[in-house]
């Protein structure tokens, strides 16, 4: 029997008897499981009322919330099951994470130090930990348990990609890349990898290392505006103006309403003597300056003073 045909079957055996609450209990499981969060939320909210003292329907109804992304209901579902259950480290593992979706970091440190004391082997706590270290900016810490995490399981793609941004932002490049190689044997199509493999190279003036990376990035992901960038600049470097002015309008074509490409497109023209092509891509680019990491202001002022030019 399928999920759906046993989901139908119970509903069928509550219109008849309402009170047969194990019918409903392992009704609201299969609704969870399957994907039906709302009549799943219903079902749990139904026996929660009938059963307020029962951590698990509190724990489950926990999780109900945080499919819905209702974080503040689910924080306090998973708060009941806790004071309810208090040794069970489950209830505080999805506690923390909760508190990581608030952005509440402490408090999810707090939970996840909680399950540690109980489980000491457990490598997605000691990942989720090395986050929460890693969203207050705290690296030294961070990178001590995101190597705790990848002790217990070097295949942990997250933990070995964050602890290379680490590595990278102290300026250890050399464990970085270590670690951003790590990801890409684990995982082959980790396109972020690649790229932070391929701005590795870049800033250390390999450029053909850096190509090859930032290629497969784009490869592995059309809409990866940075690698657009740095790509296009080691063109310019390299003298190769017509190569980078195709790459930029091919990455336009994946990404119409990038201001970035257009000013970058601009500067290309410009390069190129292209007067009326300069002119353009600036204007597109400040049509499109939500995407825009220059300054709008700054760009606005680079086309007065073309279109000043133009009048004198």
């Amino acid at each position: 029997m399928s999920d759906i045909e046993e989901i139908q079957e119970l509903q069928q055996v509550l219109k008849e008897d309402s009170s047969n609450f194990q019918a409903r209990r392992r009704l609201a499981i299969l609704l969870l499981d399957s994907g039906f969060s709302d009549d799943a939320l219903k079902q749990f909210l139904y026996l929660v009322g009938i059963f307020p003292n029962d951590a698990s329907l509190h724990y489950n109804l926990g999780i109900v919330y945080e499919k819905l992304k209702k974080l503040d209901p689910a924080e306090k579902a998973y708060l009941k099951a806790i004071e309810l259950s208090p040794e069970e480290t489950d209830f505080y593992y999805n506690l923390g994470l909760v508190y990581i979706d608030k952005y509440e970091f402490d408090k999810a440190i707090v939970a996840f130090n909680k399950v540690i004391e109980t489980d000491l082997d457990d490598a997605n706590t000691y990942f989720n930990l090395g986050l929460c270290y890693t969203k207050k900016d705290e690296s030294e810490t961070a990178i001590n348990y995101l190597k705790k995490a990848i002790a217990l399981n070097d295949y942990d793609v997250f933990a070995h990609f964050y602890l290379g941004n680490h590595y990278k932002k102290l300026g250890q490049t050399e464990f970085a890349v270590e670690q951003y190689e790590k990801v890409i044997k684990i995982s082959p199509d980790y396109s972020w990898a690649y790229f932070n493999l391929g701005s590795i190279a870049y800033e250390q003036g390999d450029f053909d290392l850096a190509i090859q990376n930032l290629k497969k990035t784009i490869e592995l992901n059309p809409r990866d505006i940075s690698a657009y960038k740095i790509y296009s600049k080691i063109l310019v470097k390299l003298g190769d103006i017509d190569a980078a002015q195709g790459l930029i309008e091919n990455s336009i074509r994946d990404n119409q309403y990038e201001g970035d490409l257009f000013y970058l497109l601009a500067q290309i023209y410009k390069l190129q003597n292209n007067q009326k092509g300069y002119e353009k891509g600036l204007k597109i680019a400040l049509r499109n300056y939500k995407t825009l990491s220059y300054s709008p202001k700054s760009v606005k002022m680079e086309l007065d003073t073309i279109t000043a030019g133009e009048k004198t």
